[in-house]
């Protein structure tokens, strides 16, 4: 049995074979998910698991070096912006529109959704390096 780190196999999978720039995406229950992009359904009840406690969990293991968040996500739930700028620390943060952002899932490794319902919590992470 793992005895550190994510227990859930799939995400750790996608973690553990991403490379440099390879794109890994957490959303709201409400996200649309493209059909050639692998889904990581965690959404068990409203609000259960909450998106940043995701994101912390993927952080502690995923090196990150840019993620895309929407513009809505400002403008409409800036608590989940504040909090979303607070875990992720200096890593830079390009803003998009949330069309360009669904657009973007096409090209994610996998889109992890978890059972937050606030509005426009959703994050793509891209993969930095170690070294």
């Amino acid at each position: 049995m793992k005895k550190i780190g994510i227990l859930n196999h799939h995400i750790s999978h996608v973690i553990s074979t991403m490379g440099h720039n390879d794109m890994l995406a957490i959303g709201d229950c409400g996200l649309p998910i493209p059909d050639e992009t692998q889904r990581i359904d965690l959404a068990l009840i409203k609000n259960l698991p909450r998106f940043i406690d995701t994101l912390k969990a993927i952080l502690l293991e995923l090196e990150v070096e840019e993620v895309f968040i929407a513009n809505e996500t400002v403008e409409v739930s800036n608590d989940t912006f504040e909090e979303i700028k607070k875990e992720i620390g200096d890593v830079t943060i390009t803003l998009i529109s949330h069309e360009e952002l669904k657009d973007k899932l096409k090209k994610c490794k996998a889109v992890v959704r978890t059972g937050e319902q606030t509005p426009y919590a959703n994050i793509i992470l891209k993969s930095g390096v170690v070294f």
